[in-house]
């Protein structure tokens, strides 16, 4: 499989987005093994950009496993710094198929809450909500409640 390349813009936009993310698998003294190498594939197809930290004190040989990943598992390159291995890969496109009978899922709303003191800012937070829930006025969250079910004796009488 080629490698993937990329221009250098992308990979600086790469570079910025993996800045925050934690190596997901690590590479010890035996080298690239092929159970390495699909843990690194999962952890691709999972995630699209990912770190690997390498133990090796060989830089040669942390290179040479960076490109022999990005070769085999149709990766690009992005970073080598130190230890740490950078690969890219454009995620999969998930085919998700829609449902007649599924109902909306949650929804994050922003309640506002007015201060406890006038002098004070009001309180803003972001509330994920299920499909039974809303938001009072007063920024609580409430349960819709089942219907009430009546008795047979009622239905019948009215």
């Amino acid at each position: 499989m080629p490698t993937l390349t990329l221009t250098p813009a992308e990979r600086r936009q790469r570079r910025g987005e993996a800045h925050h993310l934690d190596p997901v698998v690590m590479i010890g003294a035996e080298g690239l093994t092929p159970a390495v190498e699909r843990e690194v594939d999962a952890a691709l197809k999972a995630h699209g950009l990912i770190k690997v930290r390498m133990l090796s004190d060989a830089r040669d040989e942390r290179e040479a496993t960076l490109q022999a990943l990005a070769d085999k598992l149709d990766a690009a390159a992005v970073q080598h710094i130190g230890k740490l291995l950078v690969l890219w890969r454009q995620p999969a496109d998930k085919d998700k198929a829609e449902r007649e009978d599924r109902k909306p899922g949650p929804r994050i709303v922003r309640v506002t809450q007015p201060p406890k003191h006038p002098a004070r800012s009001p309180v803003s937070r972001k509330v994920k909500l299920l499909g039974n829930q809303r938001v009072t006025a007063g920024g609580l969250i409430k349960r819709a409640k089942p219907p009430a079910q009546r008795s047979a004796k009622k239905k019948a009488g009215g």
